[in-house]
């Protein structure tokens, strides 16, 4: 099932980034492009990410390590978007399976690595 630009900025978006108090609507439009270039690159065999956004494991880990570990009130509010259980034993699946949750990552990860380019983790064989 694939979501329209507008559904994906309706309900999962702009009700991600209103919990985490950090609407912009820049930054909306960050994340819908990010989205559908996930969309568009996840056709490669050579992508290494998988869900909603171009988020592989390590980069997922890094955030959490080198960012979020360092700000327990911001790293709370997103660990609530995370499945109680499913986060504690696979807690990379919940960027394909949670897309708030992804939503929330994408987001930290763009104020942490505004650099971060998507060629990084889909490249084309």
């Amino acid at each position: 099932m694939k979501l329209a630009p507008q559904e994906l900025r309706d309900m999962i978006i702009r009700p991600t980034l209103d919990y985490l108090g950090c609407y912009n609507h820049a930054v909306e439009n960050l994340l819908v492009a990010l989205a559908q270039l996930q969309e568009y690159q996840s056709q490669s065999p050579a992508c290494r990410t998988h869900g909603l956004y171009p988020i592989d494991a390590d980069l997922h880990q890094r955030v959490w390590d080198q960012y979020l570990a360092f700000n327990p009130d911001l790293a709370s509010r997103i660990r609530g978007l995370a499945s109680q259980h499913e986060f504690l034993n696979h807690p990379h699946s919940e960027l394909n399976t949670n897309l708030s949750y992804a939503t929330a990552i994408a987001w930290a990860i763009f104020i942490v690595y505004p650099k971060v380019q998507q060629a990084d983790y889909c490249r084309s064989a």
